[in-house]
């Protein structure tokens, strides 16, 4: 009988255990209520390095503060992980948090061939190494964020005419090269270590082909009007900062308006600093957006 009593008590525990939501689980419906967050998807054509047209859906998890609105708005443009199944959907929570917390209404597309719907096709492949075609990647994404924009301004709570934009890696490179062409109602941008073709096993701090990725950015200044903020660390494992110095200079030198800081040594690899830095670099964005209409709500 006793052994019968301990058996079921057992049983219970596990039981209550297996059923009891997770931590991340909690915070998850946590930040879902205080944030407003919804997940909507459009379907959006782009075209692969080949030339080739794809057709694919682009998964938007939004944001927003309380109230109707209008507010401006803002979108988080991801970059590239080696397993692009991971995350199965883009939040970029704790970032979209400050930005609503500042009054903004958040967007964080999952662009073609990243998370849930699958890595294939993959209109971000920029080809082999030593022959990558990065001018393929600037369209399919920035065509990609385009549609986003469109998607947002439509939005009853959206204010169309007040416009930021952010990206990290991948993303701020699809970022930059978004502001090259001028989207309606946009204010100002932010390139967290932007790049691509970087690869911190292999060739750690030595992007494939970089000085492709600095005509490219030349290419993006000469017709970017909006204020932008670049924000690079001195121990960043897929660019260095170097890098980040010579597209910043070329981009400039070519019409770009951008400001450049390049931050002291973040962790084991500062590429990370957008994610798992974000008190470093509040401070740095918080002056910014104070200084291009984007005033502490």
């Amino acid at each position: 009988m006793r052994r019968f009593v301990l058996r079921l008590a057992l049983l219970l525990l596990t039981t209550a255990v297996m059923t009891t939501p997770s931590y991340a689980a909690k915070k998850a419906l946590a930040n879902a209520a205080e944030f407003h967050e919804s997940v909507t998807d459009i379907v959006v054509s782009v075209h692969e390095r080949s030339g080739q047209a794809i057709t694919g859906k682009v998964v938007i998890t939004q944001f927003k503060p309380d109230g109707d609105g209008p507010f401006p708005f803002v979108l988080l443009n991801h970059g590239r992980a080696p397993n692009r199944a991971e995350p199965p959907r883009f939040q970029l929570t704790q970032q979209a948090r400050y930005f609503v917390q500042r009054g903004f209404a958040v967007f964080v597309p999952t662009r073609i061939g990243y998370g849930a719907l699958g890595t294939d096709p993959d209109p971000e492949n920029a080809g082999a190494c030593k022959a990558k075609n990065y001018a393929s990647i600037a369209q399919a994404a920035s065509d990609e964020i385009l549609a986003v924009i469109a998607y947002a301004a439509r939005l009853p709570y959206v204010d169309a005419q007040r416009l930021l934009l952010v990206g990290q890696s991948v993303g701020g490179y699809s970022t930059v090269a978004t502001v090259a062409r001028n989207p309606p109602g946009l204010i100002a941008a932010i390139n967290f270590a932007g790049g691509s073709g970087g690869d911190p096993k292999t060739r750690p701090g030595e992007p494939c082909e970089a000085d492709k990725l600095g005509q490219m950015f030349a290419t993006f200044g000469r017709t970017g009007k909006a204020p932008m903020l670049w924000l690079y660390t001195e121990n960043d494992q897929h660019f260095s900062p170097k890098y980040g110095r010579a597209w910043h200079a070329a981009f400039i030198n070519a019409g770009g308006k951008a400001e450049l800081k390049v931050l002291p040594p973040f962790g084991r690899d500062g590429h990370s600093l957008f994610s798992a830095g974000i008190d470093i670099w509040q401070p740095l964005v918080s002056h910014f957006l104070d200084e291009h209409g984007f005033p502490a709500q």
